[in-house]
């Protein structure tokens, strides 16, 4: 307990030195800047702005409710983490769900980390930290990938290095931003998984990832029934190949016999027999004449 309150008073010690206009720090060069980058200090809520950069958007209003019961009855566990701005003035870089529970519960003040950074790092903090500590939705973490490529400009090997995840791990949240948007609408409200998702993703037509996705939500399907489900619609696409005559049985393979039709008829003559022993003889002619004289031979 004793520790508690001496560490909540060194915070609220380093708030005010904070509001001191003379002491105002805006690099970690100036004076007094080690006591306040990086440690833990109360911060009034009011003088916290949300983090444009934010990658979550969506907020489980239960959970945040829940959370502010924690917190009423237990403070802030874990400091939520900003970057100052000026002068009293600072910008959330993680933590948005503390920060709205605390709002909740009527706090005035938080505990928080401050960083001294620019808008570039702010956005690399902010999705990284966010892809680490935060349950955030599938859709979620990949659009955090996409911006840091975007607007970072971070290859998927530099994000795999800053986030500890594999790179085949990134490149399968990736992909699941071409989902046609109501799937991926889906994977965000948990009407699906992730696993699903990238089994549809494996089918380019949106119309028909759509139709998939309906029949996993009303059938209630399993991932690997939805693997199967685009297996076969692959299969269907591939052109049917025609199957190959097998050769005549051999009670007809040989040529004596097949010239004995040949020479009857004064035609070559075309045997073809399945695998069942069933087959067919055809006979072909030239003119009605040939024709007409086949007739004969045939009646006798």
């Amino acid at each position: 307990m004793t520790k508690a309150i001496k560490k909540q008073a060194l915070g609220r010690g380093l708030s005010a030195l904070l509001k001191d206009p003379e002491n105002d720090i805006t690099s970690v060069e100036d004076k007094n800047a080690d006591k306040v980058v990086g440690n833990i200090i109360e911060l009034e809520i009011s003088a916290i702005e949300i983090n444009p950069f934010q990658p979550r958007s969506n907020f489980n209003e239960e959970s945040l409710r829940e959370l502010a019961t924690s917190i009423k009855e237990l403070g802030v566990i874990q400091p939520i983490t900003v970057r100052k701005l000026d002068f009293n003035k600072y910008q959330l870089i993680s933590g948005e769900r503390r920060l709205r529970a605390s709002t909740l519960v009527g706090l005035t003040t938080v505990p928080a980390y401050i960083r001294i950074a620019n808008d570039n790092e702010s956005l690399v903090m902010a999705l990284v930290e966010n892809i680490q500590r935060h349950d955030l939705d599938p859709i979620e973490i990949a659009l955090s990938y996409q911006r840091l490529i975007d607007e970072i400009q971070l290859t998927q090997e530099q994000m795999s290095e800053r986030v500890g995840k594999k790179r085949s791990t990134i490149a399968n949240y990736l992909r699941l931003l071409k989902l046609d948007p109501i799937i991926q609408t889906g994977i965000r409200d948990g009407f699906i998984s992730m696993g699903h998702g990238r089994a549809i993703i494996n089918i380019e037509d949106l119309d028909i990832q759509t139709d998939i996705y309906q029949k996993i939500v009303s059938q209630n399907l399993s991932v690997r029934e939805t693997e199967t489900l685009v297996k076969n619609y692959h299969e269907s696409l591939q052109p049917k190949v025609p199957g190959k005559e097998k050769p005549a049985s051999s009670f007809v393979v040989e040529d004596d016999k097949k010239n004995t039709f040949t020479d009857y008829f004064g035609a070559k003559v075309d045997i073809k027999v399945a695998g069942n022993g069933k087959g067919k003889i055809t006979i072909p002619f030239n003119s009605e004449a040939d024709f007409n004289r086949i007739i004969k031979l045939i009646n006798g």
